[in-house]
């Protein structure tokens, strides 16, 4: 089972939010505070079956981050789903020609996001 996923926010809240609810699904979860730090743990040989990337952090948000990401050739297919508070027409588009694999807005449906990490 492939379960082991990188949650890449900047807000910690987010993140143990996140991690709490993905942990009693049985997904072993690490994160990063921004993209920098997570490009450099990418690089390495850290197994990441999974990434949520949030779209809006400073210095480098997830539409710079993501095709950097797809530029590690080991992590080329591994599935990145952006993680946007921004709902608006048009932005699911902008964060899949980024090159994300999915898509899901804040505050995180639960449900939808098991759905998209069982179908990525």
């Amino acid at each position: 089972m492939k379960n082991k996923v990188l949650i890449i926010d900047d807000d910690a809240r987010n993140i143990f939010a996140l991690s709490a609810t993905l942990r009693a699904k049985s997904y072993n979860c690490i994160s990063c505070s921004s993209a920098d730090e997570a490009l450099g743990l990418l690089k390495g040989d850290e197994p990441v079956d999974f990434i949520l990337i949030d779209m809006m952090m400073p210095d480098m948000d997830g539409y710079e981050a993501i095709p950097l990401i797809k530029k590690i050739p080991h992590r080329r297919f591994t599935p990145v789903i952006s993680v946007t508070a921004q709902a608006m027409v048009g932005d699911r588009d902008k964060c899949i020609e980024a090159g994300a694999d999915g898509y899901i807005s804040k505050p995180v449906d639960v449900d939808k996001l098991l759905h998209l990490l069982n179908t990525l």
